[in-house]
């Protein structure tokens, strides 16, 4: 597993007469002057009552490509491009693949993309009309990834779980929460996880964060899973520092679906270091929170409605007056087949 040693030298001041983007904290990201950008970042953070309990929702579902991993595909991007690569590989669930296929098209960059036969057709359709070739492979999540390790030998893998330059990009949430909030620190973050890029890059920004004493400490991290998907809880039940082996079943949050994440080890030791803990929502839960946020007029996919229901359980026994930070992880339009089916069951 690759990680990055960078000492970021940001400060609050420096976003002073700067665009409204992830980028206005440049001196926290480890590129070069010239970035391939979007305009991605400062999504909106949305106050929200939930059963009674507030929350405050980071909407990412409003990136360029509708998801948050529009954070790391734009720093990864860069980098790739400041090396003068000229093809990649990734493997996705999706939405991954979306935001490189899309940040690869923006900077030039040639693109093959690893999906599995599931994978919604808006974003398949989506990875396509960015130009990228797309692999659809039999099998589970893992055995696209395989694929697309074995096309790696001939050129670059831009994992968005492997290559810590994506977590580069991940951790600018933090930095976008904390200024949003005053640069201050929420109590809890409630947020899904699969691979755990969110959560891990949340866990990063707010470490340097606190590291440099822009903020007092970093929020307690509480991690979402599907129940017919979660080595990650199964693991911090059992207090196991690596992911339990599962029979996984069927989940409609496809973007956390994850049965071997590569970081699992890691995502473990954030959500213990940060005192937080897991929670598991069943498919009922899903659909009820996707048809509660879809009735207040948020079309979001079944992934963030996953964190959303784990927030709203989250909040039901919270401290009162505690700040609780989520977020909508994916828009809507990225699942639209699979929600008219669920639709029925509103």
């Amino acid at each position: 597993m690759l990680d990055l040693r960078f000492e970021q030298s940001f400060q609050p001041g420096m976003t002073a007469g700067r665009p409204y983007d992830q980028w206005r904290y440049r001196e926290a990201l480890p590129v070069g002057e010239y970035v391939v950008t979007m305009g991605e970042g400062w999504t909106p953070l949305l106050p929200v009552a939930f059963d009674g309990r507030a929350l405050l929702i980071k909407q990412e579902q409003l990136f360029p490509t509708g998801s948050y991993k529009d954070r790391g595909a734009a720093v990864l991007m860069t980098h790739l491009r400041e090396l003068g690569v000229e093809q990649v590989v990734e493997d996705s669930s999706g939405n991954a693949g979306s935001a490189v296929a899309a940040y690869a098209a923006h900077a030039g960059i040639a693109c093959d993309i690893y999906v599995p036969t599931d994978t919604s057709p808006a974003k398949t359709a989506q990875i396509e009309a960015y130009g990228a070739t797309l692999h659809r492979v039999p099998g589970m999540r893992e055995e696209a990834a395989r694929a697309a390790l074995e096309a790696a030998a001939t050129c670059v893998y831009a994992s968005h779980v492997y290559n810590p330059w994506f977590l580069q990009g991940t951790k600018t949430f933090a930095y976008e929460v904390a200024e949003q909030l005053g640069w201050v620190a929420p109590d809890t973050l409630v947020l899904p996880a699969g691979n755990g890029t969110l959560v891990l890059g949340a866990y990063l920004g707010f470490t340097e964060l606190a590291r440099a004493g822009i903020v007092s400490h970093v929020p307690r991290i509480i991690a979402v899973q599907a129940a017919a998907c979660a080595p990650l809880a199964g693991a911090f039940v059992r207090g196991l520092d690596e992911p339990v082996e599962i029979h996984a079943s069927h989940t409609a949050a496809e973007g956390i679906a994850i049965a071997t994440p590569a970081r699992g080890s890691q995502v473990l030791a954030a959500v213990r270091a940060s005192g937080g803990s897991f929670v598991t929502v069943s498919e009922q839960e899903i659909v009820a929170s996707l048809r509660d946020c879809c009735r207040r007029g948020w079309f979001i996919e079944p992934t963030s409605a996953a964190g959303i229901a784990g927030a709203r359980r989250y909040a039901s026994t919270a401290a009162p007056g505690e700040t609780i930070v989520t977020a909508f992880t994916g828009h809507g339009l990225k699942a639209a087949a699979k929600i008219a089916e669920l639709v029925e069951s509103f």
